[in-house]
């Protein structure tokens, strides 16, 4: 996708501060962070929206697998995190590359239960 800013941010034409990588998953620090932790995680498989990233369970099993991985490893699994992904215009999707927020390092606002 020549025009998505993430596979731009992957292909390494924008730049990013990577929190991680592997062959198939890329992070980096979100530039709005909307927490003292704001990581996004994104698959190098380019998808528009968690609806077609589900076509490919595999895809959402390595975000997920690295989401874990990054927590465990920065230490941010003890406190806790919030993983948060949107799809479509309504719910704040700006960027159409399915991507997830990970949010922590501090107590977090809303969303109870």
């Amino acid at each position: 996708m020549q025009e998505c800013l993430f596979c731009k941010i992957i292909a390494g034409e924008i730049p990013s501060k990577k929190v991680y990588e592997d062959e198939n998953v890329y992070a980096f620090e979100d530039i709005s962070p909307m927490a003292k932790i704001h990581w996004l995680f994104i698959h190098k498989k380019h998808t528009e929206n968690i609806s077609a990233m589900s076509q490919d369970p595999q895809q959402i099993t390595d975000i997920f697998q690295a989401i874990t991985r990054v927590a465990q490893e920065k230490g941010l699994e003890s406190d806790g995190y919030r993983v948060v992904t949107n799809l479509g215009p309504n719910a704040g999707q700006t960027v159409f590359h399915t991507h997830f927020h990970v949010l922590g390092g501090e107590k977090l606002k809303g969303f109870g239960a």
